[in-house]
């Protein structure tokens, strides 16, 4: 029987889109002052653990985060497309008020989490997603049973490994934290993926914001 693989997965550090609340899907938004920080602080945490290998979206906001981590753990990093966040077509740079302005039928699609949306121009279902995140997942800690790995990406594919794991449906209310930067862990086999533990940020406190920016 293939041995667990054990998995840390991160959403990448701040952008100044998440501050301002547009949507970032494919566009390729680096890290802000604050996110590279906090990039810098996940470093920190993890540079004790012993890891096989870390795998990454390779949109810049999650690459910069990732290399932080290998840099600090000494893990052979790779770069993944297929962890990339989910495509927000021709929303993407907008605001979700700004859709609402402009397609209120896709807003309320979107809000109500309808599986099977997805926004013109390239956009993406959550089924789509789902199953994009599953597959990859799945091919990559194959690949390491036995041992652990990493996985640098984006709030949309945190939810969906969250929902997998507890086996939740993609219409669920969200009622858990998808925290920039911080450090989630999974167990893999090959039924599947399990819990261990979610949103540990406790490498972000307990740092003024001038010491961020330092």
């Amino acid at each position: 029987m293939p041995e667990a693989t054990r998995i840390i997965a991160i959403r990448h550090g701040e952008t100044a889109w998440n501050v301002d609340g547009r949507i970032q899907g494919h566009l390729d938004i680096g890290l802000n002052d604050i996110g590279l920080w906090q990039a810098r602080q996940t470093a920190r945490a993890l540079a004790g653990e012993d890891i096989a290998a870390i795998y990454s979206s390779d949109l810049q906001r999650a690459w910069a985060t990732a290399q932080a981590v290998a840099v600090a753990t000494g893990a052979p990093l790779r770069a993944e497309p297929g962890l990339r966040e989910r495509s927000f077509g021709r929303f993407e740079g907008r605001t979700f008020r700004q859709v609402e302005q402009e397609a209120p039928q896709d807003a309320l699609r979107w809000r109500k989490r309808d599986p099977e949306y997805a926004p013109e121009g390239g956009g993406e279902s959550l089924v789509a997603l789902s199953t994009r995140i599953a597959e990859v997942v799945g091919r990559l800690a194959s690949g390491h049973g036995g041992g652990q790995i990493v996985l640098v990406a984006h709030g949309g594919v945190m939810d969906v490994l969250y929902r997998l794991a507890t086996r939740q449906g993609l219409q669920a209310p969200r009622s858990w934290p998808l925290a920039n930067a911080a450090i989630n862990r999974l167990l893999w086999t090959p039924g599947g993926l399990a819990l261990v533990g979610w949103c540990d940020v406790r490498h972000l406190e307990g740092s003024s914001r001038d010491e961020r920016l330092s």
